[in-house]
């Protein structure tokens, strides 16, 4: 009896363990040594928090970039080397491919410094160190104050903290809300400003399975470059010059050869975008069943529209391969977020949650006085808000992300805006910048595949916005004007628009300045934004910013309850683009029904989903050739297969991009890049059971580099390592 208890008893551990180890957080790592330090050793790490991130000694904090402040990525040299995904450093190798140097085709690869290819306006952000300062920033905030008396006293109060914290030459401050509010942090930062172009592999590498692959496991995606951090005699942040060095970073990641295996441990160290966990289910349900399914919509229709271009044109899928990547990844994710909720049932989960909170405040009579309307008041927000959130997605989509000339035309708006308030030094200065924006912009843009996209979105915008009043300056070309479809509006607007050509608009530059702004004032294109906006300002987004900012006033008291009332609970706080840890392990999962996915592909799935001249699946003769050989040097896994992927419980997001993935150690196992589909609801409802983030071995990189690009330079500067042989 007593064995039976002792079994039983490991076995409720464990499972207490199991729930607690499942990765979900996005952990500060100034707070790891009180909150995470032991359940991280626990699972395996054999680190403390201090290597982790210390201000005294060089830490993994110091090898980890923020990358041009949308991705991350890590130093894997003494050199400044920098490693991060190939879809974040697509840009950058766009602008240096041309039909006759195509380096999205064939890969490009620096085989001396002086190859290297700068990059202008390319960042790379270090976080020096990271302070509570919730105390000073909430200094004088009374509860009851009004929302706008409260942020001017916090706004007052992050001016004195800045103000008075002291700076090292060229470290910057930036303090952001934590816990909806409830908190603050400030970090310190230094960014460097010469960032070079170091390597990259062929986009049948770096992209292969495209599209069709993108949030989806089993994936075989090699998505990795490599760029240099350069800087001055002094090792400090510099514009470029062909006089910089390379930077001498305080720590660098070494690399494990020694791959992972399932329930190996991991830590994903970077800058994830924007989470929004702690939603009432109200939000949730809306987001599913209203707001997502229209923005699919939306990105579908352009989608076909730019996909027919692409495939019809090797120029135009040079030209648009970057936008369409754009436009495609978060009209899948949405798709894999919505499937995601409903096959987990996050919405019933939120409400299970939400009923035992509720159960709380009816135990404790204070707490209900304080915290008892919140949920009925969701409700009521949630259901009045939902015509306006509605449309406020619909314009996002496509007024300003979707339909290319609306954007310039909105740069436009701005440009008259400047000589309106600034006179004459006002638009020049913004002009000269505009300028230096629009020629990288027209290099890669067909007015005639806009034109398609205009038509078919509006259509989609008069027909299906609920706030009708919104479209009225489309009901008006349709019937005063007497154009009979939507394609005519976008012809007559397409076919007399100076912004459909850098042509057009150097001739209006090049009037004086007068001239300029009545020219720009009556363009058909500036005319018709300037009305969508008007209408959309007057009739939308009054109402939906009123509302959402009760919403937000809302969360802020939901969240505070909630630690409150559950004051046992651990809580991390959602990402908004600083730096975090999120810690878990290797492990695959149960898709659906009587589907189980291992944990790491190899290269024989490549050869697998082959499809030879097929953009998305096609593979390099080279790549080939070594694969029929087995020639993979030391990078073969035990098996003696080459590793592409593995998946882990670590809990991810947009930002998370180019994050390292770190053993117990602290070495490199591999390159995070994406989420398996059916979890990427894990931005509002992290599910251990299915939510997985896909990293790229190091292996394979190292491969690649090695064998397939013979930039056997590269593999010189790094340190490799064999932690499990010790």
């Amino acid at each position: 009896m007593q064995r039976i208890v002792k079994i039983l008893l490991v076995f409720f551990v464990s499972l207490q363990f199991h729930v607690a180890f499942a990765g979900e957080g996005m952990w500060i790592p100034l707070l790891l040594k009180s909150l995470n330090e032991k359940e991280m050793q626990n699972m395996g790490m054999k680190m403390t928090a201090e290597d982790i991130y210390s201000v005294n000694k060089g830490s993994l904090k110091d090898a980890i970039v923020h990358f041009g402040g949308f991705c991350t990525s890590e130093l894997v040299s003494s050199n400044g080397l920098l490693l991060t995904n190939h879809h974040c450093g697509y840009g950058q190798i766009q602008s240096h491919t041309t039909l006759e140097n195509n380096y999205i085709r064939d890969g490009f690869w620096a085989k001396s410094m002086d190859q290297e290819l700068p990059n202008p306006g390319l960042t790379a952000t270090f976080i020096v160190r990271i302070k509570d300062v919730t105390e000073a920033a909430l200094n004088g905030v009374k509860d009851k104050m009004d929302e706008k008396t409260r942020q001017s006293t916090i706004d007052l109060n992050l001016e004195q903290i800045k103000a008075t914290t002291r700076l090292a030459a060229q470290e910057e401050i930036s303090i952001k809300p934590f816990y909806k509010g409830n908190q603050y942090f400030m970090f310190v930062t230094m960014t460097y400003r010469d960032v070079r172009l170091v390597g990259a592999p062929p986009e049948m590498i770096g992209k292969f399975g495209s599209d069709t692959d993108n949030w989806v496991w089993p994936r075989h995606t090699g998505d990795f470059a490599f760029f240099r951090i350069y800087a001055d005699e002094n090792n400090m942040p510099a514009d470029y010059s062909p006089d910089n060095k390379p930077y001498q970073p305080k720590h660098y990641l070494p690399i494990s050869l020694d791959g992972v295996a399932e329930d190996d441990f991991t830590l994903v160290f970077g800058f994830p975008g924007r989470t929004n966990e702690y939603l009432p289910s109200y939000a949730v349900e809306q987001t599913v069943e209203v707001l997502n399914p229209a923005k699919i919509a939306i990105r579908d229709r352009a989608l076909k529209i730019v996909d027919a271009a692409m495939r019809a044109d090797p120029q135009v899928k040079i030209q648009y391969a970057s936008k369409f990547a754009r436009i495609a990844n978060y009209w899948k994710k949405w798709i894999g977020e919505s499937q995601g909720l409903k096959q987990t049932n996050g919405i019933g989960k939120k409400q299970d949650y939400e009923a035992k909170f509720e159960k709380k405040l009816t135990d404790n009579k204070k707490l209900k006085k304080k915290y008892g309307h919140l949920l009925p008041k969701f409700k009521e927000l949630y259901t009045e808000i939902e015509p306006y959130a509605l449309t406020h997605d619909y314009y996002n989509e496509v007024v300003f992300r979707n339909v290319e000339l609306l954007r310039v035309a909105n740069y436009m708006t701005r440009l008259v805006g400047q000589f309106e308030n600034n006179g004459e030094a006002g638009y020049d200065n913004y002009k000269g910048r505009l300028a230096n924006y629009l020629k990288g912009f027209y290099k890669d843009y067909r007015p005639e595949i806009d034109r398609k996209v205009f038509g078919a979105l509006f259509e989609m915008y008069d027909k299906n916005i609920p706030i009708q009043n919104v479209s009225s300056p489309i009901k008006q070309l349709l019937t005063q004007r007497n154009m009979k479809s939507y394609d005519d509006i976008a012809t007559n607007i397409y076919e007399n628009s100076y912004f459909t050509s850098m042509g057009g608009v150097e001739r209006v530059f090049a009037m004086d300045v007068a001239t300029a702004i009545e020219k720009i004032k009556n363009d058909p294109a500036y005319s018709f934004i300037k009305s969508v906006s008007e209408a959309f300002n007057t009739h939308a987004e009054k109402e939906y910013n009123r509302i959402n900012d009760e919403i937000n006033t809302l969360m802020r008291s939901y969240m505070q309850a909630q630690m409150d009332v559950f004051p046992k609970k651990r809580f991390y706080p959602d990402a908004n683009s600083t730096m975090r840890v999120t810690y878990g392990k290797v492990d695959g999962y149960n898709a659906r029904d009587a589907v189980r996915y291992m944990p790491v592909t190899y290269l024989e799935g490549v050869m697998e989903k082959y499809v030879p001249g097929d953009y998305e699946f096609d593979v390099p003769k080279k790549l080939q050739e070594l694969y029929h050989a087995k020639d993979y040097g030391q990078y073969a896994a035990d098996n003696g297969k080459i590793p592409i992927c593995f998946i882990g419980t670590n809990h991810t997001t947009g930002g998370n991009s180019g994050s390292p993935a770190i053993d117990a150690h602290g070495n490199l196992i591999g390159l995070n890049f994406d989420r398996a589909w059916e979890g990427t609801m894990s931005d509002m409802n992290y599910d251990a059971s299915i939510c997985r983030n896909i990293m790229v071995d190091v292996r394979y990189i190292l491969f690649i580099v090695d064998k397939y690009a013979g930039a056997s330079n590269l593999i010189d500067e790094m340190k490799l390592v064999h932690p499990k042989k010790k």
